[in-house]
């Protein structure tokens, strides 16, 4: 991040870290915490991002979302958007139907964008 910034390439360099879903504050026996995917974290940064906010809350054990709650649909239809792309015309064709990444929902989330 600080080299992006150094070089004035933060603006145009969209920064995702982010798991494959949320887990859960709890175990049922495994040997680690169980999946989550009702509440999980995404950090972005430059790229049209507002920096220096957090958007959403989960309870008060990080069980699902309770405040902002953005679906996977709403994050990549915001990623896309800030690559220059329209997420509802974004299709690509499989078994004879067009789909998208998005399939029939996805909002841009804008008040996270700069």
């Amino acid at each position: 991040m600080t080299d992006l910034k150094a070089r004035g390439l933060l603006a145009s360099t969209l920064v995702i870290w982010g798991g494959e879903f949320g887990r859960m504050p709890v175990s049922e026996g495994n040997l680690g915490r169980d999946h989550n995917q009702k509440g999980f974290l995404v950090w972005m940064a430059g790229g049209g991002i507002k920096g220096g906010m957090s958007y959403g809350e989960t309870d008060e054990i990080g069980y699902q979302a309770v405040e902002n709650p953005v679906s996977v649909h709403d994050l990549h239809a915001t990623i896309l958007h800030l690559l220059g792309l329209d997420h509802t015309r974004l299709t690509y064709l499989h078994n004879g139907r067009q789909y998208r990444l998005t399939d029939v929902s996805g909002i841009v989330i804008n008040k996270i964008l700069a």
